[in-house]
């Protein structure tokens, strides 16, 4: 049997989440989903809640890495929740399960997941126009190792596109 690929999609929880936010994880969820992808986020509200809606309603496979110790933090769509326990220090489970990460903006966790997955050489792109603090690093790296440059796209087509193409390689 082959190993599904596992896609992480992070950004803003419920504060600071939009309905343009909401709309365009909805849609990424979706297009991770239709790629016969496994969703992963950290289980919570707002871009979480609405990557995993739009991955369940396509029948897609989700999952939730939640920093609580009760399942029943997780959002309603997520199929698999992983009670961490461990607080913010979950973003480095969701980083490293993934094999590669969609950024639809965020604040400092999110920056938080996307230096774990940086450290760690996973291929990354981001949805442009969402604001949040990845936008200062859109088409840049982090620093000067050079890890992975963090690709800038305009839709969830092609972010999931971009990223079925790098770990395929």
């Amino acid at each position: 049997m082959v190993k599904k690929r596992q896609i992480l999609v992070i950004g803003h929880n419920v504060n600071g989440c939009t309905p343009e936010h909401e709309k365009i994880a909805y849609e990424t969820g979706s297009e991770i989903a239709k790629s016969d992808s496994i969703l992963i986020t950290g289980g919570l509200g707002g871009v979480m809640q609405a990557a995993c809606h739009g991955a369940h309603d396509v029948g897609g496979l989700t999952v939730g890495i939640i920093p609580q110790d009760d399942s029943s933090h997780a959002n309603e769509y997520c199929d698999i929740v992983i009670p961490t326990g461990m607080g913010l220090t979950r973003d480095f489970l969701t980083a490293l399960s993934a094999d590669g990460v969609i950024i639809i903006g965020g604040g400092s966790g999110t920056l938080s997941e996307v230096c774990a997955a940086y450290m760690h050489h996973k291929p990354m792109v981001a949805i442009k126009n969402m604001g949040g603090a990845i936008d200062a690093f859109i088409d840049k790296y982090m620093d000067h190792r050079k890890n992975v440059k963090i690709v800038g796209v305009d839709t969830p087509k092609e972010a999931v596109k971009y990223i079925l193409k790098q770990i395929s390689m």
